[in-house]
């Protein structure tokens, strides 16, 4: 066997033995204490599961949406166009779509945080 067949199998046999010791071994004891949500030694006032706000989410998808704006931004300079314009073409469309996006947000009301 090759280095990288041998390296590929000893992975996969490593990796398959943790997750069945994952799955393995809290199936061998579990306790009422263990399964109860730790509060600094008092007893548990209410649900651990607090409701999630919608809005956190909202402004989580907004976050990634610039953050992939920004990635797709930067490497423009240095590509490999066939002329400065269409690498300002490129910026503009993105800018324009992502700017058409969050002026939509904005009037769906998406970006006031009190309701």
């Amino acid at each position: 066997m090759s280095l990288i067949t041998s390296s590929v199998a000893a992975t996969a046999l490593i990796s398959l033995i943790l997750v069945f010791i994952t799955f393995w071994l809290p199936s061998l004891s579990p306790d009422n204490e263990k399964l109860s949500p730790y509060e600094c030694g008092f007893d548990p006032l209410g649900s651990a599961r607090l409701p999630f706000s919608l809005r956190f989410f909202l402004v989580a998808i907004l976050f990634l949406l610039f953050d992939l704006e920004i990635a797709l931004l930067l490497p423009l300079p240095w590509g490999d166009q066939l002329s400065p314009l269409s690498t300002l073409l490129w910026a503009a469309t993105i800018l324009i779509l992502l700017t058409l996006g969050l002026i939509y947000e904005w009037l769906q009301g998406g970006l006031e945080w009190a309701e």
